[in-house]
């Protein structure tokens, strides 16, 4: 059914009002901590204050002064935020309350929120097989709900998922480093893992690169409920299934977790830090797991 202009307004204004307070409750003033990334380039020298990371703290500088420093970097001052969102036709996949669609879109706001409050600079790729929009970063709560906006109502040309398209984009349109997150299923329909894989190498060597898994716990494994008709989402096949059969049920989880190990590897190979996320899940407490992890 297609939202009306007032329905995506009203979704709009309620995920800001959850995602704001949601944000604080992630972050709890880790929030630089956890999106510096690696690598970044040093600006100045100053006196340590409260709250301040210890990791920070530059040795030679302290001990000739006698004061505790710590060094600033270029990124702690002004950030930059690309969020990565896939708006393929397999999000629209969901057997719990929400869609995979719903969680990406709350997850993409709370970070949104958390750069904003931070006054840092958030912009946004949608993505399919294909770049579907392109929203330059700035700052400000306007722009923020403009990204929400189009999370809400956006319509895709393509139904597809093409992973390394956006990451190349990424690439070319971003020279200065910043905080990419992948918000996705990953289920890439191309099938193209080498293309992926270069893709990511190149952009992890410019960029510190998060990737955010979404999936449904159908998905991971079929319920008895007899002979079904499931269908491809994104290619539009069908075909008929017994899940009665354990073997069958068995085969189908066995290929998720194929599947999924591979993602796996493939952003771990590339040093990607992850978390996989299901829509029956409590995403606040995987993302504070992951951000401490960081």
């Amino acid at each position: 059914m297609q939202q009306t202009e007032n329905d995506i307004l009203k979704r709009v204004r309620k995920i800001e009002i959850k995602t704001r307070g949601l944000s604080n409750e992630i972050f709890a003033g880790k929030y630089h901590t956890a999106f510096r990334g690696r690598g970044m380039s040093f600006s100045e020298v100053r006196e340590y204050r409260a709250g301040d990371d210890v990791r920070d703290i530059d040795w030679n500088v302290t001990a000739r002064s006698r004061k505790p420093h710590i060094k600033v970097y270029e990124e702690e001052r002004e950030l930059t935020m690309m969020l990565v969102v896939d708006v393929s036709a397999s999000r629209m996949f969901g057997t719990t309350e929400r869609l995979k669609k719903n969680i990406i879109t709350e997850i993409a706001a709370v970070l949104a929120f958390s750069a904003s409050e931070n006054n840092d600079k958030v912009g946004c790729i949608f993505f399919s097989d294909r770049i579907e929009k392109f929203i330059p970063p700035k700052k400000g709560r306007s722009h923020i709900l403009t990204i929400i906006r189009e999370l809400v109502g956006f319509r895709p040309e393509s139904r597809g998922t093409k992973l390394s398209e956006p990451i190349r984009f990424l690439t070319n349109v971003n020279k200065k480093r910043c905080t990419t997150f992948i918000l996705s299923d990953f289920m890439d329909s191309s099938g193209d893992r080498e293309a992926l894989d270069d893709a990511l190498k190149i952009a992890r060597g410019k960029h510190d690169l998060v990737g955010i898994r979404v999936c449904d716990p159908r998905e991971e494994e079929l319920p008895d409920v007899g002979i079904v008709e499931l269908r491809d989402a994104e290619t539009g096949r069908k075909v008929w299934v017994d899940t009665s059969s354990r073997a069958v049920r068995e085969h189908y989880a066995a290929t998720w977790r194929r599947r999924s190990d591979e993602i796996d590897a493939t952003l771990k190979h590339n040093r990607i830090d992850s978390v996989l996320i299901p829509t029956d899940g409590d995403y606040v407490a995987e993302l504070i797991k992951l951000f401490r992890q960081r």
